[in-house]
């Protein structure tokens, strides 16, 4: 399946079921997981985000009303992936502009006669891995007092990929994008969060994926598991894997890549290429 929920007999064996009211998304194991695509934003709302962010400039197009939301009913944590957290890491950032060759600049101007200075980084690449609350119905809210929100360690377990590679079904697939801009046609700046769903867990994928022609690949991927435990009773352990990769265009064709931007095109075949700037294995372990 393209995305959505899996077939009926699958969710049934394992204990699962499609939300109701034509919501995208399943309840299973515990966990609630709603994917939203919505429109981008219109330019009534642009203005409000700017304003929010502090900034004149947002991308092309942000989906500012899409999400990916996983809510574990019980504990009522809830992980959120959503447009303006992300360009809030942006924005706190701040790393400096890209430098781009002198045809590519002239790209970035507003007016035929004005260059607009790049005093900002116009890739808006982002450090964000999701957002964490604590969401409580009534009845919890009565039994728990001073909730904190989620809170993430360091550790040394890693996600155990080949274990996601197996034959199972898949119960519920969605790829959600929450911002994209095309740098004035000389590359792509793309984030997008993929979640899938399995009888033993799920497994999400936040990928911010930046193509500047000639120049630079980056990929910042955030990777995120939850194993399913036989035991019903047991409260759910939540890996996260954060990894930044880049390389300047100049280094991979020292490597023997073509310099033909098309061979860039398609982060899953170039991203074993990419030196790691940096990453952080995280563990998360929800309490009653």
């Amino acid at each position: 399946m393209d995305n959505g929920v899996g077939a009926e007999k699958d969710l049934m064996e394992a204990g699962a079921e499609a939300l109701p009211d034509d919501r995208c998304g399943i309840r299973i194991n515990g966990w609630q997981i709603e994917s939203c695509k919505r429109s981008i934003l219109g330019s009534l709302a642009r203005r409000e985000w700017e304003e929010k962010l502090g900034t004149s400039h947002l991308p092309e197009m942000v989906f500012g009303e899409s999400s990916l939301n996983l809510l574990h009913l019980e504990s009522g944590c809830r992980l959120h992936f959503n447009a303006f957290d992300a360009l809030k890491g942006w924005k706190q950032e701040s790393l400096p502009p890209v430098e781009v060759p002198a045809a590519a600049k002239w790209k970035f101007r507003s007016k035929p006669v004005q260059q607009i200075i790049l005093d900002y980084d116009y890739t808006f690449t982002t450090p964000y891995c999701g957002s964490e609350a604590i969401e409580l119905n009534c009845e919890q809210l009565n039994f728990k007092d001073g909730c904190q929100s989620p809170h993430w360690e360091d550790c040394d377990q890693r996600i155990n990929l080949a274990a996601l590679v197996s034959n199972e079904p898949i119960l519920f697939y969605d790829e959600v994008i929450l911002y994209e801009d095309e740098l004035a046609d000389n590359g792509i700046s793309l984030l997008t969060v993929k979640v899938r769903v399995m009888p033993s867990g799920w497994f999400l994928l936040l990928r911010y994926w930046l193509r500047v022609d000639r120049v630079l690949m980056r990929l910042r991927d955030t990777r995120v598991y939850c194993s399913f435990s036989g035991d019903k009773d047991a409260l759910p352990v939540l890996l996260r894997e954060s990894c930044w990769k880049e390389a300047t265009i100049q280094s991979l064709v020292a490597q023997g890549l073509p310099a033909d931007s098309a061979t860039y095109c398609d982060p899953n075949r170039i991203s074993q290429r990419l030196p790691t700037v940096a990453q952080k294995i995280q563990r998360l372990k929800i309490s009653r």
